[in-house]
This record gives C-alpha cells, sequence and structure tokens, in this order.
C-alpha cells in the first residue's frame, strides 16, 4: 500500500533535486585538478517551480518519465592557467547549503508522513 499527498510528492521532488545539486557539487570538487574542467551547476529554484508545474499537471502525482534538471556550465568564475575553473570555496558553500536544504527537506517529509499516520489513527477510532 502506498500512502503518498499531494505534499509528500513534492518534497520528494525537491529532495531529489538537491541530490543532484549535491552530486553537481562534488564532481565539481573531486575534478578541481582536472585540467580544462568547467564547473558545472542547475538552477535549483527554476527547477523546483519545473518540478511543481509537472506534480500540478499530473494531479498531485510525481512525474516518474521526466528528465532530470538541466545542468549548465557556471560563468564568471577565475579560470585557472590550466583551463579549470572551480572555486573549492564556492564548491564548500554550495554543498553546506544542499545539505541544509536536504535535512530541511527530511524533516518536511517526516513531518507529512506523521500527519497521515495520525490522520489514519484518527479515523480508526
Amino acid at each position: 500500500m502506498e500512502i503518498a499527498t499531494r505534499l509528500s510528492n513534492e518534497i520528494a521532488r525537491y529532495l531529489d533535486l538537491d541530490t543532484r545539486q549535491i552530486q553537481l557539487t562534488s564532481a565539481n570538487m573531486a575534478n578541481i585538478d582536472t585540467p580544462g574542467y568547467r564547473t558545472a551547476g542547475m538552477d535549483f529554484e527554476a527547477e523546483m517551480r519545473q518540478a511543481m508545474t509537472d506534480v500540478d499537471e499530473s494531479d498531485g502525482a510525481a512525474l516518474s518519465g521526466r528528465v532530470g534538471p538541466r545542468v549548465l556550465a557556471v560563468d564568471g568564475l577565475i579560470v585557472r592557467p590550466d583551463g579549470n575553473n572551480v572555486s573549492m570555496d564556492r564548491e564548500s558553500l554550495n554543498l553546506a547549503e544542499a545539505q541544509l536544504k536536504f535535512k530541511t527537506g527530511v524533516a518536511l517529509l517526516k513531518r507529512e508522513y506523521a500527519r497521515v499516520v495520525d490522520a489514519i489513527h484518527a479515523d480508526a477510532k
């Protein structure tokens, strides 16, 4: 039996996007010494807006066939002589932010499922 709500689907998409952000940041950090590597990123807010539109269009259910978020080259970073533009300070800040977003999403999801369980138990009485 699957118990899902519109909010739990939205939070799940939020967590999926944040996980992708963490993966991109980790890849950037791992390639800090790779000559010619260019920092990759995504517009989290734009992707989240698109995800909410997708949930609206699917009548509350998450779309399973959706292609992942658009990964973009990050402009405006200092390029070293080897062509690499990864900034460990920027990536560390992005990782810390993504971790906080993930913890927040997990807390919200736990709260949503607790609310559903409480509703089920209230119905059983």
